[in-house]
């Protein structure tokens, strides 16, 4: 399963020099996902009424290769890499037309009410398989 999203640069993005700051690419990654488990059907407020569980972020590997800047327009690929029965492995990349700008592999964890970790819930895990 793969999933494309698409980021315009606004100047509230950059630095003084025009380029993205480093941590946007991690909030670009992050829409990027919640827009994946979206179009997935799946509701995040209701997982979390129904079966008391949320997804968050355990690990993220992030390379940074070539810079965006002030009014570009990207595109975030998203691919999902390994599921267990409690963590979901994705790579993202954030790319302007061919060129690879970042680069990740982003793990993700289900837990629960009590903030312990718990297993990703079967009616999810059935739509991302």
């Amino acid at each position: 399963m793969s999933h494309t999203f698409d980021v315009h640069v606004y100047y509230e993005d950059t630095d003084l020099a025009g380029i993205v700051y480093y941590a946007n690419y991690l909030k670009f990654i992050e829409r990027a996902r919640t827009e994946l488990v979206r179009e997935m059907g799946v509701n995040q407020v209701a997982l979390k009424a129904d079966e008391g569980v949320v997804f968050a972020v355990r690990r993220v590997e992030a390379d940074y290769i070539a810079p965006a800047k002030f009014d570009d327009d990207l595109t975030v690929e998203t691919a999902i890499k390994a599921v267990t029965g409690a963590r979901l492995v994705l790579t993202q990349d954030v790319k302007r037309d061919a060129t690879l700008l970042f680069s990740s592999v982003v793990t993700i964890v289900a837990i629960g009410e009590n903030g312990q970790p718990a297993r990703l819930p079967a009616t999810f895990r059935r739509k991302i398989q």
